[in-house]
């Protein structure tokens, strides 16, 4: 029997631990979060959607599970292994050294949607950036175990192009081969965190040691394993589900501040996520939102307004809304 408890997003929000293989940093959790209100209407949701996370990041997004559950699905965030709620003292914050590392909490997560929704139930999975990119190819790799895939702003391509990743691979593979938890240089300005926090000009606050700025360091073998996911996706994936895939409709990426950032995606190259996302499998929506953030669903109000339009647009072409 699953046990939920209170989770620190507070009313409507549970969390329960799911227990994982140790690795050699000893005891590994992930966390399942679940939005459940209090109603008077006891209807078992036949549809669910299960929430991934990027790097550096935890599942605080309350607007995202409220979008969905006044459209009737159950849902459900993950907290991968060394994030968020899920990181343990002793721990290298965000570290695998295998994205398919993440297929043991996935599978746990999945199970325990699958329990409450029933025999019948359709699950959606929902990727933000590194989360987006290791949903994609696990449903690569797990055909029939979804009902759609939607991808905001997921993380497909190293930035500059394959060409860098090529150059610099054979690097990264060497350092990760020896000290694969050497941290490489921090390249984080704080920039995209200055367009999202409150204290800044921003919407929103969040725990700063769950999602720290500067981000929490990158190391070797974590991008050797990114940059492996990367090449995947660059020879093709074969998810067969309907796939939508949204981002922003402009990259401003500057050693610089710029008030034009609050208005584009800081972190990733747009036009390289556009051109990877139709690599992903034969029905594949690209939606490109503009004025959007790097996580959309954290844009202005107008513009976030905008993504959930073109997201309740897409389930409803597909049938699943």
């Amino acid at each position: 029997m699953t046990t939920w408890s209170a989770d620190v997003l507070g009313d409507g929000y549970q969390v329960h631990t799911l227990p994982l293989r140790p690795d050699d940093e000893g005891e590994v959790v992930a966390s399942l979060v679940r939005y459940a209100p209090p109603t008077d209407e006891p209807v078992r949701p036949v549809r669910a959607v299960l929430y991934v996370h990027g790097w550096s990041d935890y599942f605080f997004q309350t607007g995202l599970a409220e979008h969905w559950h006044a459209r009737g699905a159950a849902f459900y965030a993950l907290d991968l292994r060394k994030y968020g709620r899920s990181l343990r003292p002793w721990q290298t914050p965000g570290y695998v050294d295998d994205l398919g590392t993440y297929d043991e909490e996935l599978e746990a997560a999945l199970e325990v949607v699958r329990a409450d929704l029933g025999l019948y139930g359709r699950v959606m999975v929902m990727g933000h950036s590194t989360g987006g990119l290791v949903a994609a190819l696990w449903a690569d790799r797990h055909p029939g175990e979804l009902h759609g895939l939607v991808l905001n702003s997921p993380w497909l391509e190293l930035q500059g192009s394959s060409v860098l990743r090529h150059v610099s691979g054979p690097a990264i593979a060497q350092l990760a081969r020896f000290q694969p938890k050497a941290p490489l240089p921090n390249i984080d300005p704080g920039y995209y965190a200055r367009t999202l926090s409150s204290d800044t000009g921003g919407e929103w606050t969040y725990d700063r040691t769950w999602r720290p700025v500067p981000s929490f360091p990158v190391r070797a073998g974590w991008l050797r394993a990114v940059m492996a996911g990367h090449a995947t996706v660059a020879r093709g994936l074969h998810v067969t589900v309907p796939i939508l895939m949204l981002a922003s409709a402009r990259t401003v990426i500057s050693p610089r501040w710029s008030e034009e950032m609050r208005a584009a995606d800081v972190v990733l190259d747009v036009e390289l996520l556009a051109r990877r996302a139709v690599q992903l499998g034969p029905l594949v929506t690209v939606v490109r939102v503009t004025g959007g953030l790097h996580d959309l669903t954290l844009s202005p109000h107008p513009v976030r307004a905008r993504f959930y339009a073109e997201l309740d647009r897409w389930t409803a072409a597909y049938g699943w809304g």
